[in-house]
């Protein structure tokens, strides 16, 4: 590593370390711009970091009413004097912050989901049901009104609640001690839901893991907890947010290993495994215990000649990924050129694209899932109810929306549509072990749910969470030897192809580099991501 990268490195975990490192899709404000800036800021001395996470001027004209902030302080005074007399070692009240982070972040969890179901109602269903030949354009309209919204949103209110969440998390438990603001989680939970609410091609399980990181980053500095432990706090929120959003406990704490911590730390494992177990009681106590998708029976491996075709399920399962991350960084790093269009217009511009897809989609088969929720038509592509032409162009369509709304600056995950354009692809491969080996078309559903765990371990590069995640979905476990076989050609090729996953990928855009569990280290020589020669805007 050449002398001037440590040095930015060893700058960043500085300021880190302080809180003043913005979240690598945070919009309005070039990187270099923002580190020159809080350079001069600190050494003047005049930043004073409030409690809602924001940093602001110490200027006479903006400074809250002393009284108002001397009644709070006094009110965090009380209660961290009586916190202090009922558990007066760390070691306690991290443990009772960590059982009462899996409850609290269960309930935001479930409030952020039914926000977003009443968003959708109220929206995107309205557009897409409007009479005669009006639900055309209002499908359009819907997406590009959400995305400019949420682009205002995102440009003065909240710019870290861009993205999906999961590199936000990443870089808080890295270089701000697990710290994630006040501003950025409340900022997350309305942009976004107001974004995937109005139709945008989005998950809403990324930002689930960036609001319950939030909430317990939150529970963690009214308990007084110390960096390391505060550190610990961010990884028991990504696990509640993994559980609570796919009803999956378990593969929520191998989420959190894989892609978060990186070794087993049993202090924080236990942490991990009490809050995605107690987030996911919260959520089957208000939402219900059924599995995510519904699926025709248990599904098995009918005949041992269908693995060829689960073989080639995970080689195109591994193009789709490449293609998928490709194309996403490739349209962010142009949306970042796009100099005379101001940043929060540029979310309503991938809006109004995917609100055309979505009206193409509508048009052609009656279906939605391009915008609004996916999880309708994915079923049908599980229970073997569609052919095999809408499934390739929904794929397809799914790609392009997905790009547009995220790489335009939209707020929202990738989770979903990882999902959705496995379901599509596996389906369709089911069709040829059908036609080809007149084997039942019940197997038809049986790829689709394999082409989904293919495809996020392409994308996601989670290998293990991308099998038992489909595990605990669909509430099935016939399809193991088929789900290994696909998951980890997908994954092998994918990371042989590009060594990066998307949320490392996106990172080094805003050039961060971190590995799992420590310090920013060396980036790989031998691999261009798209836009890593544009300095980075958000």
């Amino acid at each position: 590593m050449d002398s001037s990268r440590s040095g930015a490195i060893a700058e960043r975990q500085k300021v880190g370390g302080m809180g003043f490192v913005a979240c690598p899709h945070s919009a309005g404000m070039t990187r270099s711009s923002f580190f020159d800036s809080a350079e001069k800021d600190a050494a003047q001395g005049i930043w004073l970091r409030l409690y809602t996470g924001t940093v602001t001027p110490l200027d006479a004209e903006e400074m809250p009413e002393p009284s108002y902030w001397a009644g709070l302080q006094g009110l965090h005074a009380s209660f961290h004097a009586w916190l202090m007399r009922r558990m007066p070692t760390e070691r306690q009240r991290l443990l009772a912050v960590t059982i009462l982070a899996g409850g609290v972040c269960g309930l935001a969890a479930v409030a952020f989901h039914l926000s977003i179901m009443g968003l959708e109602a109220l929206l995107i269903n309205r557009a897409n049901a409007a009479p005669g030949h009006s639900w055309i354009w209002w499908t359009v309209i819907s997406p590009t009104v959400g995305g400019l919204v949420a682009g205002v949103g995102l440009t003065y209110f909240a710019p870290a609640a861009a993205g999906s969440g999961i590199p936000q998390v990443k870089v808080a438990y890295t270089l701000r001690s697990g710290i994630v603001t006040v501003r950025e989680t409340i900022g997350k939970f309305f942009i976004c839901a107001l974004q995937i609410g109005s139709g945008a091609s989005l998950g809403l399980e990324g930002p689930t893991v960036q609001v319950c990181a939030g909430v317990s980053s939150m529970l963690a500095r009214l308990a007084r907890l110390g960096p390391k432990n505060s550190r610990r706090m961010a990884s028991v929120g990504m696990a509640a947010g993994i559980a609570a959003a796919f009803n999956a406990p378990i593969a929520a704490v191998t989420f959190t290993l894989e892609e978060l911590i990186g070794d087993l730390d049993q202090t924080m494992l236990s942490g991990v495994i009490v809050a995605a177990a107690l987030a996911a009681v919260v959520e089957h106590s208000v939402l219900g215990s059924t599995p995510v998708f519904h699926v025709q029976g248990n599904y098995q491996l009918g005949k041992a000649s269908s693995l060829i075709w689960y073989a080639l399920l995970g080689i195109l399962a591994a193009i789709v990924s490449i293609a998928f991350t490709d194309s996403l960084l490739g349209l962010r790093a142009w949306f970042r050129k796009l100099e005379r269009i101001p940043r929060w217009v540029q979310p309503a511009i991938g809006g109004a694209a995917t609100g055309a897809m979505a009206a193409l989609a509508l048009g052609l088969f009656h279906l939605n899932g391009i915008a609004g929720d996916p999880y309708g038509t994915l079923t049908l592509a599980l229970t073997g109810q569609m052919t095999v032409v809408p499934m390739l162009v929904f794929c397809v369509l799914k790609l392009a929306a997905t790009v547009s709304s995220y790489s335009s600056g939209g707020s929202g995950g990738i989770f979903a549509p990882a999902l959705f354009m496995g379901a599509m692809l596996g389906g369709a491969v089911g069709y040829l072990d059908v036609t080809v080996f007149h084997h039942s078309a019940d197997s038809i559903g049986a790829f689709a749910v394999v082409g989904m765990g293919a495809v996020f371990a392409g994308i996601v590069r989670a290998p293990m969470t991308s099998i038992l995640i489909i595990f605990e979905m669909t509430g099935g476990y016939g399809l193991v030897l088929p789900l290994m076989i696909a998951n980890m050609s997908a994954f092998a090729l994918a990371r042989h192809w590009r060594r990066t996953s998307v949320y490392d990928a996106l990172l080094a855009q805003d050039d961060i580099y971190l590995p799992h569990g420590g310090g920013p280290h060396e980036p790989p020589d031998n691999e261009y991501l798209p836009g890593m020669d544009v300095e980075a805007a958000h």
